[in-house]
């Protein structure tokens, strides 16, 4: 009589196995919930902010480095029309109360998506240009170069001034049925604000 064959199978080993299982598909759950959840634009940020003074007044370059968020992205493959604003204040310092503005500037464009042609088109201080390309349309608004933002006589000599810069999407001037549940929803946030002293 021939003697059994001694068993390979460990106790307990059933039971990893069955875990090693279970915790690959947790993780391939993870996997696939973490590609349906809504990627959110990656926040805008100023790569160049330079404030100089000239006889002429203070001036400003800037650049703002930004993705457009998911709803106004989608808007504008509509040919919904969106809406930026840049703004400037000058502020000098004053220890006995509130700092006092001196002056304020402030820009605005107009971008929409155009079918027919397939080009942007961008409005300016009321001068339009088409392009050919999303980022030639983008670039013409990203950037601000050598704009005055305050007069040689509205800056005080001896004084301490400060500029509060920001830029934003605007949209108070979207479609007035647009607006609504809008809000400050991250799908249509975005703006960069900065705040600077002038040497």
């Amino acid at each position: 009589m021939h003697s059994a064959a001694p068993s390979t199978h460990r106790p307990g080993s059933r039971a990893s196995g069955a875990a090693r299982v279970l915790v690959r598909l947790l993780l391939l759950t993870l996997a696939a919930l973490t590609l349906l959840l809504p990627v959110r634009a990656a926040a805008p940020e100023l790569t160049s902010f330079e404030l100089s003074r000239a006889e002429d007044g203070l001036h400003l370059d800037y650049s703002v480095n930004f993705e457009l968020p998911r709803g106004a992205e989608e808007a504008l493959g509509k040919a919904v029309p969106l809406y930026f604003i840049a703004e400037a204040e000058v502020f000098r310092s004053r220890w006995y109360w509130r700092d006092k503005r001196v002056a304020s500037a402030s820009r605005s464009w107009r971008i929409v998506f155009q079918p027919l042609t397939f080009t942007y088109r961008v409005t300016f201080a009321g001068i339009s240009q088409s392009y050919s390309s999303r980022a030639e349309a983008f670039a013409a608004i990203r950037r601000g170069v050598h704009w005055k933002i305050a007069e040689p006589g509205q800056l005080e000599d001896g004084a301490s001034h400060y500029v509060e810069f920001s830029f934003r999407l605007d949209n108070s001037l979207l479609p007035r049925p647009m607006q609504i549940g809008i809000g400050d929803t991250p799908d249509w946030a975005l703006a960069v604000e900065r705040v600077q002293r002038v040497d």
